[in-house]
């Protein structure tokens, strides 16, 4: 049972109840400023990165260009880097440019990492914000002391350089995961501002969208934006639903079929009487399920958090024995120098960019393209499945009828069987009978007209053509008017009934010459297979996946009759067949025992026990609520090819992780030795502005490698 506020995505679509889109700013997250100048997200994006995941990128650009400012005269009057370079500089007071512009660098461009650094202290969470604040007040204390004289050591340029850098690594880290999760203010901005409501009089008036309500009509032109979730009550239109679905093909939407808010009619008009506003509508959900992902923690964030713990007490260890050591041998002016590197180059900006900036840019490709995450865990599992479950009806198949075969006797051809027994089935509202119409349909109008129509309970129906009558009916009706079957006729039927096709047949009742009841043709129904379908099998196969299963609660020459038009393998892949409701969470059950890691797809209620058993749950967009709330993926759209997106995005997605974590890693383990004037005796050291400049480049490496997900394909063949 759902509640009022719908959190799944019933019928087509997704709905959701975390607020309106409008409701928070781009990010997807409340974002308010604490009383220790740090700016803080609602949620952040996955473990001790969150402390400084909040900061806004215009913050930290203001101020690294003003620190930019300040820093140039300090570097330029600077006597070392005046000597590197061979120039002088002398004019009155250009001893204080250094004291004075670098104090203000240090207490204007720094105050981010000091505040930062006393939240980390306050929590008892020491990480990137307390190291980076050792290296800067560390060195803005040894430029105070040589300023006094205690010291033979200048270091203001550096300190300025060093909180310079250190300002625009940390803009391009912010500016990168708020263009990641720009995702949800991207969705945000798809619905329009107002909307047409109609008046009682039926005329058109604009209203903030706000001021929409369930049960309100509204007028959608050509072109325009659907304001609310709702159904067609007047016209019929293509609509562009890629937003919702990642499918770039026009969708057509009539009389009754729903619509969702953000889609685009792309050539009439529609009226459209809304069913959900705000918090309820597809839109909401799709922004939820993506902001809850991008804030989701998996096992390479766990893993990233607790190196990054390490790496301060590392760090703190690593500084305090190479002070001591390079204090021992009698350089205090060195030691400074080198315990100042020693923090700079653990400054963990890669290490906390390595995963969020992979979680952030993961989800908003995958929701760009109908792929909406909503457990990082079951994503991350999702790589290594090697058995994949569908369940049959809805999810490989359509989920309706349709007339996959007509025959004729003597006498009749194939097409005006079809014809007439749409004119008899018109006026039926019968599933089976709605098919029938709708094939009919396809192959061109028809203008067989019937009158005197007649539902015989149990058996079909019956009407009057051309002033002759005929009934369309299975076997009960058959044996009522004790009619036979022709040759052909039955030889189809038998090959049709041997697949579990239902099978309807066209009897004519009487006729002008008197003729007896007979049949004069028959037409086969099943469940249509999705044309997408087999490809996806294919493509799985591709993938490496091992076995394809298929549950179904069909009879089994109904669904051995699928397998083989999916082209399931016999002897590897699996067919359940006849499985009740109940029993396929046991099945699922059934396969893990064997061994297998096992990602199920499915769009029912009864499919959701399943989904929850599963290694990984992937609920297909069509379905519904209690599915979608089981899952840890869904398919916005009902392309079974969209499974093979989610194994794409969990292998690209997971590579990137421990690439980045691996390069993280093996950054710090290179150079805090090298920082450390380990090489020294080779004439190999660093400074502290050196280091700070390979610590920001170790951090764009990270940030360009994350950027390599936007060319994953998700949706081959689309």
């Amino acid at each position: 049972m759902t509640s009022p506020h719908r959190t799944g995505i019933p019928d087509h679509h997704a709905h959701g109840a975390t607020g309106h889109p409008h409701d928070h700013p781009p990010g997807g997250a409340a974002t308010h400023e604490r009383a220790d100048g740090r700016h803080e997200h609602a949620g952040g994006h996955g473990g001790g990165h969150d402390k400084h995941a909040g900061h806004d990128p215009e913050v930290f650009r203001r101020k690294f260009w003003w620190s930019l400012a300040l820093t140039v005269p300090v570097v330029a009057t600077s006597h070392m880097v005046m000597d590197w370079f061979g120039y002088r500089l002398d004019f009155p007071g250009m001893s204080l440019v250094g004291p004075v512009l670098g104090t203000v660098v240090f207490l204007y461009g720094g105050r981010p990492f000091l505040a930062g650094a006393v939240a980390e202290l306050r929590d008892r969470a020491p990480g990137m914000m307390l190291l980076i604040s050792m290296a800067i007040t560390v060195a803005y204390a040894a430029s105070l002391a040589t300023s006094a004289g205690w010291f033979d050591l200048e270091f203001w340029w550096e300190l300025a350089a060093l909180v310079t850098i250190m300002l625009l690594g940390h803009w391009q880290e912010m500016k990168a995961i708020g263009q990641a999760s720009g995702a949800l203010a991207a969705l945000a901005a798809l619905l329009p501002d107002d909307a047409e409501r109609l008046d009682t009089d039926g005329r058109p008036r604009r209203v903030p969208v706000s001021d929409l309500r369930v049960g309100d009509t509204v007028l959608v032109r050509s072109g325009g934006r659907v304001p609310a979730d709702g159904h067609v009550v007047e016209g019929r239109a293509e609509l562009d639903e890629s937003m919702v679905t990642g499918e770039s093909r026009p969708v057509a939407r009539s009389v009754g079929d729903r619509v969702v808010a953000g889609t685009v009619a792309t050539d009439s008009a529609l009226r459209i009487e809304v069913d959900a506003v705000g918090d309820d509508t597809a839109l909401a959900g799709i922004q939820r399920l993506v902001g809850q992902a991008q804030q989701s923690r998996g096992r390479a964030q766990v893993l990233a958090d607790r190196f990054a713990a390490w790496l301060f007490f590392i760090a703190a260890g690593a500084g305090l024995v190479t002070f001591a050591t390079w204090w021992a041998l009698g350089d205090l002016d060195e030691s400074v120098v080198r315990t100042v590197t020693v923090l700079v180059i653990a400054c963990p900006h890669a290490l906390g960019l390595a995963i969020p900036l992979v979680i952030s840019l993961s989800t908003a490709v995958a929701a760009r393209t109908g792929i909406l995450v909503k457990d990082r865990l079951a994503l991350e599992r999702m790589r290594a499945v090697d058995a994949v479950l569908f369940d049959k009806t809805g999810t490989l198949t359509k989920g309706a009828h349709t007339v996959t075969g007509v025959t004729a006797a003597a006498g009749f051809s194939r097409q005006r069987v079809l014809h007439l027994a749409a004119a008899v089935e018109a006026d039926s509202e019968h599933p089976l009978a709605r098919a029938i119409v709708a094939a009919a349909a396809r192959e061109g109008a028809f203008d067989l007209r019937a009158d005197g129509f007649q539902s015989l309970t149990g058996r079909g129906v019956q009407a009057t053509v051309d002033g002759v009558r005929y009934a369309v009916g299975g076997p009960a009706l058959l044996r009522e008017l004790h009619a036979g079957l022709p040759d052909d006729v039955a030889a189809a039927t038998a090959a049709w009934t041997a697949r579990g096709a239902a099978v309807l047949h066209l009897v004519r009742l009487d006729g002008e010459d008197g003729d007896a009841t007979r049949v004069v043709g028959a037409l086969a129904l099943e469940d249509e297979v999705r044309p997408e379908a087999k490809e996806a099998i294919a493509q799985l196969r591709h993938l490496g996946v091992g076995k394809i299963v298929m549950i179904t609660g069909d009879a089994r020459q109904v669904a051995d009759a699928v397998a083989a038009d999916l082209g399931l393998r016999p002897g590897v892949d699996e067919v359940f067949a006849e499985v009740l409701p109940a029993d396929k969470e046991r099945t699922v059950a059934e396969l893990q025992r064997r061994g297998l890691r096992v990602a199920m797809v499915g769009d029912g209620v009864n499919d959701a026990p399943a989904l929850a058993r599963a290694d990984v749950g992937i609920a297909i967009g069509a379905g519904t609520d209690v599915a979608i709330e089981s899952a840890g993926v869904v398919l916005a759209s009902s392309d079974p090819r969209g499974v093979t997106g989610v194994i794409r995005l969990s292998r690209a997605s997971y590579r990137k992780m421990i690439q980045n974590l691996a390069w993280a890693a093996g950054y710090n383990i290179v150079a805090i030795p090298l920082a450390a004037g380990a090489l020294a005796w080779a004439g190999v050291t660093l400074s502290p502005a050196v280091g700070a400049v390979l610590m920001s480049a170790s951090t764009i490496v990270v940030a360009l490698n994350a950027q390599l997900l936007r060319r994953v394909r998700l949706t081959p063949g689309r």
